[in-house]
């Protein structure tokens, strides 16, 4: 099981300064889709020379052009690559294709998906690496959660990993741990706390437990 940091809310130089305070303690840090909005894909061509021994997921949410927007990422030193599972399904197939050729991996974000586990084992056939059950802000806000969308993947994909994302705390990962998914994301769990690095150290701690 590997830790994700999401970086939202951030300028290159606030996640910068972010990433070195808990570099150790995490498997890939995201470039959110608000920071790559603000501040394009230089954000994560900066992060990635910065930090080269971390992988780096730049969070495009591709809903078209998936061979073309993979290639313009990878260009920039992403290493993971965000899909919808909502966009078609030749979008999906051109993203894992030209990841293939780069050597890069694709997580397809099932934000917004209806049929969880019908579209899962779709999109588990077209060879991508990651499957993520998202409850995005909009859907925490109204009191949404993840685990239910976990556990349905776990039980129809046969060859991607799975991730889960959205509102996981401190105090809620040992219930996400124990749905035992491939990938935890955790983005203002970390980024919100006071003491970002003890945090960062104590879910990494329980991640290895298991």
């Amino acid at each position: 099981m590997e830790l994700q940091l999401a970086l939202d809310l951030v300028n290159i130089p606030e996640a910068k300064e972010v990433v070195k305070q808990v570099a150790p303690y995490i498997d890939i840090v995201e470039i959110g889709t608000p920071v790559v909005i603000n501040e394009g894909l230089r954000a994560v061509k900066e992060i990635k020379d910065e930090f080269p021994s971390l992988q780096v997921l730049a969070d495009l949410k591709i809903m078209d052009a998936g061979g073309y927007e993979v290639m313009k990422a990878s260009e920039a030193g992403a290493d993971i690559i965000t899909v919808l599972g909502v966009s078609d399904d030749s979008t999906i197939k051109g993203a894992v294709d030209e990841a293939r050729k780069q050597n890069k991996k694709i997580m397809v974000d099932m934000i917004n998906v209806k049929d969880i586990a019908g579209r899962a084992q779709e999109i588990d056939s077209l060879g991508v690496d990651y499957i993520c059950v998202h409850s995005g802000y909009d859907h925490q806000a109204a009191g949404k959660n993840s685990f239910e969308d976990l556990a349905t993947i776990k039980r129809v994909v046969k060859h991607a990993k799975t991730a889960i994302a959205g509102g996981i705390k401190l105090q809620t990962l040992p219930e996400v741990i124990s749905a035992q998914p491939d990938l935890v994301i955790v983005g203002g769990g970390i980024t919100g706390a006071g003491d970002k690095q003890a945090v960062a150290a104590q879910m990494q701690q329980l991640i290895k437990q298991g």
